[in-house]
């Protein structure tokens, strides 16, 4: 058990959550979307949450394993083409984990998703949290623009606002 990583967590407020993503920036990860999203025909949703609860922190959930649940409570595999993509970012951890649905992540692969996470977690630690997301937006929309452009424009399968847990 993990008393530094549960403590951490503890501390975590929503009002902290808030002080780091405030309405606009939010409002600027939400229009970085909208505006990748008119070029291709993937999907990206961005969700940052807090803190884990004290059941996962017990069970020493990870905040990949975490992703995973959020990437299917979400329901962002429901896309037509296989290609929704969940930034997540747990800030108690300060972790960023990519899921890729399995039509894109067959096409980019693990390493181009970690390297994007990493460049995010380093603007992080910069406290530059709008950049480290729209520059992570701008990334994941390099892969989907190569394997998914959009022809003639498609459907917003998935609502781009951001999800604050």
């Amino acid at each position: 058990m993990n008393i530094k990583r549960i403590t951490r967590h503890l501390v975590m407020t929503h009002w902290q959550v808030n002080r780091t993503f405030p309405h606009q920036t939010l409002r600027a990860i939400e229009q970085a979307i909208k505006a990748s999203e008119t070029a291709h025909l993937g999907e990206i949703r961005f969700v940052v949450e807090g803190a884990l609860d004290t059941a996962p922190l017990i069970r020493e959930q990870s905040a990949r394993e975490r992703a995973i649940d959020v990437f299917a409570q979400l329901r962002i595999w429901d896309t037509e083409h296989n290609n929704g993509v969940l930034i997540y970012l747990l800030l108690a951890d300060r972790d960023v984990e990519i899921v890729a649905d399995r039509g894109i992540h067959a096409k980019a692969g693990s390493r181009e998703w970690e390297s994007i996470c990493r460049k995010m977690e380093t603007a992080f630690r910069q406290k530059n949290y709008e950049g480290g997301v729209v520059s992570g937006i701008q990334a994941v929309t390099q892969h989907l623009l190569k394997h998914y452009p959009a022809f003639g424009g498609g459907r917003n399968e998935l609502p781009d606002k951001p999800v604050v847990l």
